[in-house]
């Protein structure tokens, strides 16, 4: 049985690069949106629709809907829950993240 003492001397898999808006970043196998955006020293990737306030991570476990992204085309995925995959396509996104 692992402890988390076993994981904290964990050895992930190599880097690899996704991008948020362009510009490359890299990421670790098992790090989901917010931890690589974290790493690379963003900590907020949405502005709400009404008022354009900046969000980012508030619950980290997917409840409350305020790290909300774009990732590879597809509007309002919960960076705090989804997992990177090398060459991963990352938008901030305003409101609702539909154009227009």
């Amino acid at each position: 049985m692992r402890t988390p003492l076993d994981l904290a001397d964990a050895h992930p898999g190599p880097a690899f690069t996704v991008t948020l808006d362009g510009r490359e970043i890299e990421a670790l196998p098992g790090h989901t949106v917010a931890a690589a955006l974290w790493t690379a020293g963003v900590t907020s990737w949405r502005r709400t629709r009404a008022e354009g306030r900046p969000r980012g991570v508030f619950c980290g476990i997917g409840v409350c809907f305020d790290c909300l992204v774009t990732v590879n085309d597809r509007p309002n995925q919960r960076a705090c829950l989804v997992p990177l995959r090398p060459g991963d396509a990352i938008r901030t996104q305003d409101g609702t993240g539909h154009d227009g």
